[in-house]
C-alpha cells in the first residue's frame, strides 16, 4: 500500500493491462492527479487512445523493459506471475500494487462510497455518480463500465473537485478488503467466485467483513430482498449502531426502510415509488430509462446514497432520470428488418434471470432470443443447472463455449452443460463457436424479436455478426439497412 504520505509517494506508475475497463479507469484517475502514468495491454482499443490524449504512455504487448524506469507497478488479480512486466518488477523489488490497492489510494481523504455485491455493482455506482454529477456536487469516480447521462458519456472515471468519491468495490477476489468507505452499498450476497472463496459461507464472512471496514459514523445500504443482505445486516447491525454506523435497508417488502414500489412501464419509461419514514431520505417518484425491477432496486440504493453525499431528493430524482445505462448494459447495439439487438455483461444466474424478465416486457409481442456465453469452467461448473433455469425465461437460446479468462482451460466443461440444463426441451442448443452461435440465432430471428448477446467475454463482439448476418439475409429482398449502436469495448487484460 501507498503509505499516508500521499499518491505521490507511488512516483511513476505502471499498470500491468491497462486497458481493463477498471484499470483504464484507475489509470485515468491517476493521470489526473498528475502522476507520471504508463501501461501495457494484450491489444489496442478506445480505452487506451483515451488514456493516450491524456498523457499516459501505453504500449501494445507486454515487455519487461517497460518498467524498468517506473516506482509502483499495478496488476489485477487477471495478471499472472509469469507475466514479464510483473515478474521483472518482482525482480528489482518495485513496490507491486493490486488495483484495489491503487484505488484506495486514490480514495483517501475523499468521501468514499464504495458499492459491492454479486451483481448489480456497475449500474448501481453509475446511477449515484450520475445524480451527484446532476446535483452540481462535482464527485470523482472509478466504474467498471462507460457511464451514460443524459449530457453524454461521463467517461468510466472522473476527477472532480468535490468531496464524493463513487467506486465499484470487486468482491470477486476479496480485494473489496482494501477500502474504508464511508458509506458501503450491498446490492446483494449471493455466492459467487467460489474459486476464490471455497465455500458460500467464506463469500458471506467476506462482506461481512467489508461491512466491518465502514468508518465511524458512516452508512450501510443493504438490499432486503435478497436473503444474503439481509443476514448481513443481521449480523453487522449492532457492532456498526455501537460507532455510530447507520442501516439502511431497501426493497419491496414494508419492513424496509425505503419501500421499492416498481409501478411499470409508462411512456417508454419505467415508474418508480420510493417511501420513506427517514426525513433525511424522503419519498420519490422516479423516471427511469433502465428496465426492470432489479434496476428500480438499483435505483433506490443509488438514491440512498446520493441523499447522504448532499443530494437534495429533488436532485437525486432528477439525476436518476436523467442516467441512461453503462457499456454493455442492456446496450442497444443496432436493429434490422425489425429486429432489435442488444448486449448485455450477465454471467451469473441471478443476473441473466433478471435480465430476460426486463426484456420481455421490453419486447412485448415480440420472441426474445438469446446467445449466451458461460465465463469461466469454475462458475460453469458450479451454476449450470441455475444457469439453465434462468435461460428458460427466453424462448429461444444458443449457448457458445466457456470464455476462460484468467483461468486455464477445463475440457470437462462446456456450454453444453448450461444448454442441456434449460428445462424446456428444444429451446436451448449448444454451438461452440461463438461466431456460429450468433449466425444460428440470426437465423431464427424474425420482426418484433429481440435478440441478446450475453455474458462478460468476447460474446460483445457477436452483436455486429447478428447484424451483419440478418442483413445479409434480407439483402435480396429489402436491402435493409444496418442502424448499428457503437461498438462496445471488448474484454482486456483485467
Amino acid at each position: 500500500m501507498a503509505d499516508d504520505g500521499g499518491l505521490a509517494d507511488l512516483g511513476r506508475v505502471h499498470l500491468v493491462g491497462i486497458g481493463g475497463a477498471g484499470m483504464s479507469a484507475i489509470a485515468g484517475l491517476l493521470v489526473a492527479a498528475g502522476l507520471p502514468v504508463s501501461g501495457s495491454d494484450a491489444k489496442d482499443g478506445p480505452a487506451l487512445d483515451g488514456l493516450r490524449s491524456a498523457g499516459a504512455r501505453v504500449w501494445v504487448g507486454h515487455d519487461a523493459a517497460h518498467v524498468e524506469e517506473v516506482d509502483t507497478v499495478v496488476v489485477s488479480t487477471a495478471v499472472r506471475e509469469s507475466n514479464p512486466e510483473l515478474a521483472r518488477a518482482r525482480e528489482r523489488g518495485v513496490r507491486v500494487l493490486h488495483r484495489s490497492e491503487a484505488l484506495a489510494a486514490l480514495m483517501r481523504g475523499r468521501e468514499a462510497i464504495a458499492v459491492a455485491g454479486a451483481h448489480g455493482k456497475t449500474t448501481t455506482s453509475a446511477m449515484i455518480a450520475t445524480a451527484l454529477v446532476h446535483a452540481g456536487l462535482d464527485p470523482s469516480f472509478a466504474i467498471g463500465g462507460d457511464v451514460l447521462s443524459a449530457a453524454g458519456s461521463l467517461g468510466g472515471s472522473r476527477a472532480g473537485a468535490g468531496r464524493a468519491f463513487v467506486a465499484e468495490a470487486d468482491e470477486s477476489d476479496g480485494s473489496f478488503l482494501a477500502y474504508s468507505p464511508d458509506v458501503a452499498v450491498v446490492t446483494n450476497v449471493e455466492p459467487d467466485h467460489l474459486d476464490h472463496y471455497g465455500t458460500r459461507e467464506a463469500f458471506d464472512d467476506a462482506f461481512v467483513a467489508f461491512a466491518r471496514r465502514i468508518r465511524d459514523g458512516g452508512l450501510l445500504v443493504a438490499c432486503a430482498d435478497d436473503a444474503g443482505a439481509s443476514r448481513l445486516v443481521e449480523r453487522v447491525r449492532d457492532g456498526l449502531a455501537a460507532r455510530g454506523v447507520d442501516v439502511v435497508t431497501y426493497g419491496r417488502g414494508a419492513a424496509s426502510d425505503v419501500v421499492v414500489e416498481p409501478l411499470g412501464l409508462r411512456d417508454g419509461r419505467w415508474s418508480v415509488r420510493l417511501r420513506s419514514s427517514d426525513p433525511t431520505i424522503g419519498d420519490a417518484d422516479l423516471s427511469l430509462t433502465a428496465p426492470g425491477e432489479h434496476n428500480a432496486l438499483n435505483a433506490a440504493a443509488a438514491f440512498v446514497a446520493a441523499r447522504r453525499a448532499g443530494a437534495s431528493a429533488e436532485q437525486a430524482a432528477e439525476g436518476l432520470a436523467g442516467f441512461r445505462g453503462t457499456g454493455r448494459r442492456f446496450e442497444a447495439r443496432g436493429e434490422v428488418a425489425g429486429v432489435r439487438v442488444v448486449d448485455d455483461y450477465a454471467h451469473h444466474p441471478t443476473e441473466v434471470a433478471a435480465l430476460l424478465r426486463a426484456a420481455r416486457t421490453v419486447a412485448g409481442e415480440g420472441r426474445v432470443l438469446v446467445v449466451f456465453q458461460p465465463h469461466l469452467f469454475s462458475r460453469t461448473r458450479a451454476f449450470a443447472a441455475e444457469f439453465g433455469t434462468a435461460l428458460d425465461l427466453a424462448d429461444v437460446v444458443v449457448v457458445t463455449d466457456v470464455y476462460a479468462a484468467r483461468e486455464d482451460v477445463d475440457p470437462t466443461v462446456t456450454g453444453a452443460l448450461v444448454a442441456d440444463a434449460v428445462p424446456t426441451a428444444g429451446r436451448a442448443r449448444f454451438v461452440p463457436d461463438r461466431h456460429d452461435a450468433a449466425r444460428a440465432l440470426a437465423a431464427e430471428a424474425r420482426p418484433g424479436d429481440l435478440l441478446l448477446t450475453v455474458g462478460a467475454g468476447d460474446v460483445t463482439e457477436l452483436g455486429a455478426v447478428v447484424l451483419a448476418s440478418l442483413a445479409e439475409r434480407e439483402a435480396p429482398t429489402s436491402g435493409a439497412p444496418i442502424s448499428e449502436a457503437p461498438e462496445a469495448e471488448g474484454p482486456r487484460d483485467a
